[in-house]
């Protein structure tokens, strides 16, 4: 079984930056692609970034692209997003998520669904 736990969000200023982490604990073996998701009020939840564990590919929704990087630590397990050039409409809660399934479709890691566990989330606001 797999344990995901985020940290890292908080109040910030438009224009500023943070880093959110996403350590995962028990199967971590079985970890074959690794997300971050948000969800504003009011809003569906919506995929943000995705990378696959071995290999680091990593994929991104339009809205993010250039101001968000997602990356990972095989040795602490744990999957990072950094967010940069933070704009009011990136508020949302934003929630880890893990896969084991493997597709040759990159589409695949943009769907909610593909993904087994998720975190608890972490809240982002950004504020002046």
């Amino acid at each position: 079984q797999l344990h995901l736990v985020e940290s890292g969000g908080g109040l910030v200023q438009p224009g500023g930056s943070l880093r959110l982490s996403c350590a995962a604990s028990g199967c971590t073996w079985i970890i074959y692609a690794m997300a971050w998701f948000r969800q504003a009020p009011g809003k569906e939840r919506e995929v943000v970034s995705a990378i696959i564990w071995s290999g680091g590919s990593t994929y991104y929704a339009d809205s993010v692209k250039g101001g968000f990087t997602i990356s990972r630590n095989d040795a602490k397990n744990t999957a990072y997003l950094k967010m940069n050039s933070l704009k009011t409409e990136d508020t949302a809660v934003y929630y880890c998520a893990a896969t084991v399934a493997r597709s040759l479709s990159p589409q695949y890691y943009y769907n909610r669904l593909s993904y087994d566990e998720w975190g608890r989330g972490t809240q982002v606001t950004v504020s002046s």
